[in-house]
């Protein structure tokens, strides 16, 4: 049975709760859902999986930097997304063979996420 697309969204958004993002009154404009505001001051949409940038009335929206550090943004969100899973994954095994496959692969997801952090310094 495949899971239901709601609740993909409702396990990302339930990551980005533990990963320390905060529930916000705001909704995305695209699909309605509720808005998570990242450590990083950033509005991520966890259904769609994008930022939300929020321009108040008489304001200009801010110019994207470029394609590239979205696509870095959304990258990192999306690693941040997994070292989540991986950890309660890692939680709940037993299996030494397995914990250390988990571990491999946690140490990956963090050294790729400091090679994003860099680029986009």
């Amino acid at each position: 049975m495949k899971p239901r697309p709601e609740n993909s969204s409702i396990k990302r958004g339930a990551n980005l709760l533990l990963q320390g993002a905060a529930l916000t009154d705001l909704s995305c404009p695209a699909c309605s859902s509720p808005l998570f505001r990242l450590k990083d001051g950033t509005l991520w949409c966890a259904k769609d999986e994008k930022k939300v940038v929020v321009v108040k009335e008489g304001q200009e929206a801010p110019k994207q930097t470029s394609a590239s550090g979205t696509t870095y943004d959304k990258l990192e969100a999306t690693l941040m997304t997994k070292i989540a899973d991986i950890e309660g994954k890692i939680e709940k095994t037993e299996d030494m063979d397995e914990l250390q496959k988990l571990t491999s692969a946690l140490s990956e997801l963090l050294s790729s996420i400091e090679k994003i952090k860099k680029m986009k310094a």
